[in-house]
């Protein structure tokens, strides 16, 4: 086996373990013995444990934002884009169980860089760009689009979250349902939103109300 062949072979070993029981409760030794090799042939390839644990969140951070990247493209119209996060991350959750399962349940320690709280903050970022012209369309105040950008793209990590745990609910039939609340939910708010409790309005404050 070559050199890259055994650095692949030892990814993919890993990534099974650490999705399986997570990064504290597998051991390099068990990596190894996993593996038919000796413990020194990990260490020579990533330095240890977290060095590979590392490689591996890191591919799976670039997988994932790749896939739902794709799904933002700016021809698409808002709906299939909204459309297309919700079921592109159902779809990768459910060919990636351990891949997901890596992003959603990180060990704090191990992971210095990005993780799957990156990938939602860049698809909130994303969905933004989307959701600010087409706001302006309808008389909305384009300025709070990140507003709105959060919350779409937390509660499509939220949900994807719970789908992952929860399975009493077919990809599909989730995927409709998410995309039902947020798309009808984006196509009929209010261009002055009001907390019916206390009375107050966007615009009461000063804040721009959205009639352009």
């Amino acid at each position: 086996m070559s050199r890259s062949e055994r650095r692949e072979q030892l990814i993919r070993v890993a990534r099974q373990l650490f999705g399986a029981r997570g990064y504290d409760a597998v051991s390099v030794e068990e990596i190894a013995s996993a593996a038919d090799v000796s413990k020194p042939v990990v260490y020579e390839h990533f330095g240890g444990k977290e060095g590979l644990y590392q490689v591996i969140v890191d591919r799976e951070v670039t997988e994932l934002s790749g896939i739902l990247s794709s799904r933002m493209r700016p021809e698409l119209a808002p709906r299939e884009v909204l459309e297309g996060i919700v079921v592109s991350l159902l779809d990768y959750i459910e060919e990636n169980p351990d891949g997901f399962h890596l992003l959603a349940h990180q060990s704090p320690t191990a992971v210095r860089s990005e993780t799957f709280a990156t990938v939602i903050a860049d698809v909130a970022e994303q969905v933004t760009n989307h959701l600010a012209p087409l706001m302006a369309q309808r008389g909305l105040d384009a300025s709070t689009a990140p507003i709105y950008g959060q919350i779409l793209a937390g509660g499509v990590g939220q949900i994807g979250q719970w789908w992952s745990e929860n399975r009493g609910y077919s990809k599909e039939d989730t995927a409709a349902h998410v995309t039902n609340l947020l798309w009808f939910g984006l196509r009929n708010m209010e261009r002055e939103p009001r907390l019916v409790t206390r009375g107050h309005s966007a615009a009461a404050d000063g804040t721009p109300s959205g009639r352009g």
